[in-house]
């Protein structure tokens, strides 16, 4: 009995004494968890703290993007265009009576920008190409627009309507853009007015084989903003809302957008506009040299022995032209025009842009291991410094818009008799034929032509077999025959 109680008691003991310890452990087992709280909490609240200031960065962000957004979506319009769209089936009666192909009505749309507050809007030219009607659509009011002039060469157009205090965009400089620098893309894709994204530089002074006419310029900027089929004419601006470029196309394998977009730089499209609103045609300046990206094959066709491919390296030169007798030859590789640095053939183009005929540039090319400047006295088209005029000639008997050719574009098609370029085909006979817009007539006949009014005459008074000589647009020779 006495060793029971004696086991009892010690037993009650022993579980005073390990729940006293047990409360001990705890206590301090708890001090320990609160101090590992403790010490996580002040990392959070440091990251928190952190986060907060990124939060602020980027509402700052925001709030220039909101900025930039109101001070130009207001100066971006919406253009909408009516064309002919033929099918291109023809049959007997159309030949006859000359409906030059079943017609319809195209709609088409895209965007543009207010350059001047009096009623100057610049778009791309193939917004308003082969367009009859143009309409402008700013604030829900709609306008009727004339072209005022166009220049495929670097897709510009200028359209003018009848108003006056609009809100005109403000321009900035694409020369001080930088790769990198935050830019909004503003226009109507898909119908979707006053549209706006954002995105980042991505590279500057692009060439991508994209435009039309005898001498293409580009030198593109590539933003990863979406752009989309009806940005294009829209604004690019930058995080002022500054207009740095004018949209125009996408690189995509669908149609849509993938991923990059390209925009004409400010600066060209100021120049563009300036000669077109002033002598509506684009006064190019000509160095009489054609340049190349230096490669490693070009370094090896002309023996170039450099450790740095900067520059452009000039592959052909016109006989007696400024650049022929300045002494420049093919290998040869231009590093600056005057100050400017050249980086390679989008560089040389761009810069090139700025000038107009009669102006006198500095040179400076490599040519070994020796450097070389030179001045150059820029010519127009024709070889001289004068101010040209773009005169295009229409026949209604024909059904077509013609032109002469420059002696600076005879040079490059190799065209010695002269030519006549075949510029916009309407219903008549020219369609009937399916001729080729671009196409250069050098012979009808084989009797050679040099004005549109030559090419008119012949072919409204000969009979029989017609044979129509010429070189395409990427100079490839060839021919269209029929009997009239």
């Amino acid at each position: 009995m006495n060793n029971t109680i004696k086991t009892i008691a010690l037993s009650f003991f022993s579980a005073i004494i390990g729940g006293y310890c047990f409360y001990l452990v705890n206590q301090s087992s708890g001090k320990r968890s609160n101090s590992n709280e403790q010490n996580l909490v002040i990392p959070e609240n440091r990251d928190t703290n952190t986060k907060m200031v990124n939060n602020k960065s980027l509402v700052e962000l925001n709030g220039d993007f909101v900025k930039a957004s109101n001070v130009a979506t207001r100066s971006v319009v919406y253009i909408k265009t009516v064309s002919d769209a033929k099918y291109n089936s023809y049959d007997v009666f159309d030949f006859f009576f000359g409906n030059g192909g079943r017609g319809r009505k195209r709609l088409a749309s895209g965007s543009g920008v207010i350059f001047t507050d009096n009623g100057y809007i610049v778009t791309n030219n193939h917004v308003i190409e082969s367009a009859e009607t143009i309409e402008v659509i700013h604030e829900k009011r709609s306008y009727k627009a004339k072209v005022i002039g166009t220049d495929p060469s670097s897709d510009i157009a200028v359209l003018k309507i009848n108003a006056k205090g609009l809100p005109s965009i403000t321009r900035g400089t694409s020369k001080k853009l930088n790769v990198g620098e935050w830019v909004l893309a503003i226009g109507n894709p898909f119908n979707l007015t006053s549209t706006v994204t954002a995105g980042i530089v991505s590279a500057k002074g692009r060439d991508i084989a994209l435009l039309g006419g005898q001498f293409p310029l580009e030198s593109f900027i590539q933003t990863d903003a979406a752009i989309n089929p009806g940005n294009s004419g829209g604004a690019l601006v930058n995080i002022k809302g500054q207009l740095v470029g004018i949209n125009t196309a996408i690189l995509s394998h669908t149609g849509s957008y993938a991923g990059y977009g390209f925009a004409v730089p400010v600066d060209i499209v100021a120049k563009v506009f300036n000669d077109l609103v002033q002598y509506g045609e684009v006064q190019k300046a000509f160095s009489g040299i054609k340049v190349s990206e230096l490669s490693t094959k070009l370094a090896q066709r002309f023996n170039i022995k450099s450790n740095s491919f900067d520059g452009a390296v000039v592959t052909e030169v016109n006989p007696d032209s400024e650049a022929d007798k300045a002494g420049i030859k093919p290998g040869d590789v231009i590093l600056k025009i005057n100050s400017v640095k050249i980086n390679g053939k989008s560089t040389f183009m761009e810069e090139m842009s700025y000038f107009r005929p009669g102006d006198k540039i500095k040179l400076t090319y490599r040519r070994g291991k020796s450097t070389q400047t030179v001045q150059l006295k820029l010519k127009n088209r024709e070889g001289t410094t004068g101010v040209l005029k773009r005169e295009i000639f229409y026949s209604k008997k024909l059904g077509v818009e013609l032109e002469k050719i420059s002696k600076t574009e005879r040079q490059k098609l190799r065209v010695e008799s002269g030519g006549v370029r075949v510029l916009k085909v309407r219903r008549g006979l020219f369609s009937r034929l399916r001729m080729q817009e671009g196409f250069v007539i050098t012979h009808i006949n084989r009797q050679p032509v040099k004005t549109p009014k030559e090419v008119e005459s012949l072919l409204s008074d000969l009979q029989g077999k017609i044979y129509i000589q010429g070189v395409s647009k990427d100079g490839t020779k060839g021919y269209y025959s029929f009997y009239f």
